[in-house]
């Protein structure tokens, strides 16, 4: 899975693709913006239209660091998203919760 890394305020975040697909396959992608490691990571998540390539990896390829650090200011924590509340929900069951 592709992922980058930014730099925003003097704090490293890790930003791949979401792997959530919705009904808009290749119109609307969504990424994960992550900050630490382990259970206690700050996740937060944002969806977005691609103006090139219509693939994921490629779509996160082509946004510039700019285009990033905008996206991670638009986005919202993991307790608010759809996308946040399903990645909780695959995490619980593979830790046995």
């Amino acid at each position: 899975m592709a992922r980058r890394r930014i730099h925003v305020d003097g704090e490293s975040w890790e930003v791949s693709p979401s792997g959530r697909v919705t009904v808009y396959d290749r119109d609307e992608f969504g990424l994960v913006f992550r900050k630490g490691s382990g259970p206690g990571a700050e996740r937060r998540y944002v969806r977005y239209a691609p103006l090139g390539s219509r693939y994921r990896e490629a779509s996160l390829a082509e946004l510039s660091d700019l285009q990033l650090v905008e996206l991670l200011r638009q986005s919202q924590p993991e307790w608010t998203s759809p996308d946040g509340r399903l990645a909780r929900q695959a995490r619980s069951e593979r830790e046995g919760r």
